[in-house]
């Protein structure tokens, strides 16, 4: 893991992003050549941490909120008003436009330039960049579903690349991080270091990255193409992997611009807090007896200036009726807190180790991988108490809480994993976790927004295409409403 601050990083970072607010006029996201900020002959050094940072910015921002409003973390502020359109699942194709930038043109542009240098001595580069591009398309196609893919980067600059089939891109997405381990099986002659911010250039950390990454994937289709993810992990744990046993993070710092993507934008919102405790989640942690729940939320303070010992929620999209409701907001811990400084250091996880130890139990108990399922699902429920500073609890909390019981058949076990991976994603992966909720169907507790615009039992499945597609891309598909489940959304 590496801070953003190092020698230079600073500078490298707002590479990596002034497109994101210089660009938004220009015709087309996916021509290259129009790009002031990707030169043709690049150094790989210098585009690695911008590849890093577009990934942080779109996975710690946008898709945070989005995640965790839809995954019922977080809900509307009925004080504020900045997200109501989420919790009433009625979102404008432009609101997709500045990530959709980030992930094309910043993200996965620059990890092409990469793996296309001619420079010497940049295995190692190439490989890295290969597994960011398979985690960048993968997030992208989470979210969009069908997506441009192979036309989307070509040198030449097509300027409507075609969309392809999700089924596609997954297939893609294996491709690519295949040809990423095997370029790093070799350390190459100038080591990657310091201008690496998930793993100071630590080989061995980037391929356990591309195996978990992996594993996600291949458990993502296994309820679409259970003999291919299960052909698939099985190659996998032959190949005798390494898997995360850290998180994979961005951190940030308390210095203007290089702060955590949501509390930076919070920033520019004034600091008006936007988002506050939903009851799906807090009634859920109450259930358990979960002491978590004091790490992912503040505790309200009274008219009188008094910390109140627990934490106030309101249902979710139930801000019109709760105006005069004080209720608790996320914790600076996941940098949801508007006006504590300390939220600018959250860090953005792009893996947890808690979620690789909950996928390593799940592929266990579908059959495909190795190991003590229990002994696994047990350590990502420790490794999220450790994260949250409550490690003595976590005995205790793994022997008496209702939703923490590993017991049954395997449908059963895998909903207990995913209800605690649910537990343990709170506020730092909200976007994984949602996308879990519509692969799987867990945790059961949610419900429908009471500020649903789509009617009774219909919830977000996708995000809608980006406006910017809609204007300028010959071969946009349409659009899709946002309750159509994506190609591997079977359940």
């Amino acid at each position: 893991m590496k801070t953003i601050y190092l020698k230079n990083a600073k500078k490298l970072l707002v590479l990596a992003l002034i497109g994101t607010v210089g660009l938004t006029g220009c015709n087309k996201f996916l021509d290259i050549n129009e790009n002031p900020n990707n030169p043709e002959q690049a150094t790989p050094g210098l585009l690695l941490p911008t590849v890093e940072a577009a990934i942080s910015q779109v996975v710690g921002n946008s898709f945070q909120v989005y995640g965790n409003i839809w995954g019922q973390y977080w809900t509307q502020n009925p004080t504020s008003s900045q997200y109501r359109t989420l919790d009433q699942y009625r979102i404008v194709n432009s609101a997709m436009d500045r990530p959709w930038l980030i992930l094309y043109r910043n993200a996965l542009n620059n990890a092409n330039l990469i793996i296309d240098t001619k420079t010497s001595a940049s295995e190692n580069y190439k490989g890295m960049a290969y597994i960011l591009k398979a985690y960048t398309f993968q997030i992208a196609t989470d979210a969009f579903g069908d997506i441009p893919l192979s036309e989307s980067l070509q040198a030449a600059g097509n300027l409507n690349p075609k969309y392809e089939a999700q089924e596609v891109v997954y297939d893609s997405i294996f491709n690519y991080i295949d040809k990423g381990l095997a370029l790093l099986q070799t350390k190459q002659a100038i080591p990657v270091t310091s201008q690496d911010m998930l793993f100071n250039g630590d080989l061995n950390k980037w391929k356990a990255f591309g195996n978990t990454l992996k594993l996600r994937a291949y458990l993502r289709i296994s309820n679409v193409d259970a003999a291919k993810a299960s052909a698939g992990i099985k190659a996998l744990y032959a190949s005798n992997p390494v898997f995360l046993d850290e998180d994979a993070t961005i951190t940030y710092t308390t210095t203007g611009g290089n702060e955590n993507p949501f509390y930076n934008e919070m920033v520019g919102l004034g600091k008006t807090q936007n988002v506050v405790a939903s009851g799906t989640a807090v009634k859920a942690f109450v259930k358990n007896n979960d002491p978590r729940l004091f790490a992912f939320y503040e505790k309200v303070v009274n008219n009188d200036g008094i910390v109140q010992d627990t934490i106030a929620f309101i249902n979710q999209g139930t801000y019109s009726a709760n105006t005069k409701k004080l209720v608790s907001s996320p914790s600076p811990l996941v940098g949801g807190r508007a006006v504590e400084p300390t939220s600018a250091v959250a860090p953005v996880k792009l893996i947890s180790n808690a979620e690789s130890l909950f996928l390593q139990a799940e592929a266990v108990v579908k059959g495909w991988g190795s190991g003590d399922a229990k002994a696994l699902y047990e350590s990502g429920i420790t490794s999220s108490f450790k994260a949250t500073g409550y490690a003595t609890e976590a005995a205790n909390y793994i022997a008496k809480a209702p939703d923490a019981v590993f017991s049954g058949n395997a449908d059963s076990k895998v909903k207990a994993i995913i209800t605690q991976k649910y537990f343990a994603l709170c506020g730092f992966q909200g976007f994984e976790s949602w996308t879990e909720w519509r692969r799987t169907g867990y945790p059961t507790f949610f419900t429908t927004s009471a500020a649903s615009t789509l009617g009774e039992g219909r919830m977000p499945l996708r995000m809608p295409y980006a406006n910017s597609e809609a204007t300028t891309n010959a071969n946009y598909p349409g659009n899709v409403v946002i309750y159509t489940p994506v190609w591997w959304d079977v359940k």
